[in-house]
């Protein structure tokens, strides 16, 4: 009964985009564009390393989480240097986690987006997020850098918690959020226009299920997209508090 009385007071909201909000469409526009250049240069893009093995690392925690939805077991997951990333399962349908994983990033990525609006929404998508590493790292407990890069994300969440009662927090948050959101679009060019890797799961899909793989990764990228549209909607309503509010509420609310 909560949920559509949330929902419709969400919709009776005013959609007017406030100076703050302003601010943080103008910084997601400045993180797709950066994060689409830095993608494939050469050199350059090792800086954006460790947060593409964090992606990846949401990417392989969809297809875990599908396999135990659909009765299955996850034996190992496992974060590829050449910024891949394999879970090993037995059991499952992959008619489902076969696109959980482009699809379950997305999702947390555009939930990721919504909460980076917000200071407090932030701190409390930071402990969810650190659910979802626990549980990761637990399956990829016997690969080293799988390991390695979820103490290092967890370490940075953490860190930012202290800086300006959590504000850095925010930011860092929407970054992770936006690159998790386009992943989907940009990995699926990546691998099907550019290289043209036949392993990709779209390509496993289009070999079980029919259509071709490029016809799937688009499909999937057009869902990644709209996830991520509703949300940015979803938050311009839920979060309508200027930036000093949100620091105010911010020292009340898990305070540091």
């Amino acid at each position: 009964m909560a949920a559509p009385l949330v929902a419709r007071d969400l919709a009776r909201r005013d959609l007017t985009v406030n100076d703050t909000q302003k601010v943080t469409l103008g910084i997601i526009a400045a993180y797709i564009v950066g994060i689409a250049l830095l993608w494939n240069l050469p050199y350059i893009k090792w800086v954006l390393w460790p947060f593409k093995m964090l992606v990846i690392a949401f990417h392989e925690f969809g297809h875990a989480f599908a396999c135990i939805l659909t009765g299955g077991k996850v034996t190992s997951i496992e974060l590829d240097p050449r910024e891949g990333g394999v879970t090993r399962m037995l059991g499952g349908r992959q008619i489902v986690t076969l696109p959980a994983g482009y699809l379950g990033s997305s999702l947390i990525g555009a939930l990721l987006t919504f909460a980076g609006f917000n200071i407090n929404a932030s701190k409390i998508a930071s402990l969810v997020i650190g659910v979802c590493f626990l549980l990761t790292l637990w399956w990829g407990r016997r690969d080293w850098l799988t390991i390695l890069t979820i103490l290092a994300a967890v370490g940075l969440l953490v860190g930012c918690w202290f800086i300006a009662h959590a504000e850095a927090l925010r930011f860092v948050v929407l970054f992770i959020g936006v690159m998790s959101s386009l992943y989907s679009v940009w990995d699926i060019c990546d691998d099907l226009i550019l290289r043209k890797v036949n392993s990709s799961d779209a390509s496993v899909f289009a070999k079980r299920y029919g259509g071709s793989s490029q016809c799937w990764g688009v499909i999937w990228s057009i869902f990644s997209l709209g996830f991520m549209a509703a949300f940015i909607v979803a938050a311009i309503a839920a979060f309508p508090q200027s930036a000093a509010q949100q620091r105010e509420d911010a020292q009340k609310f898990l305070p540091t």
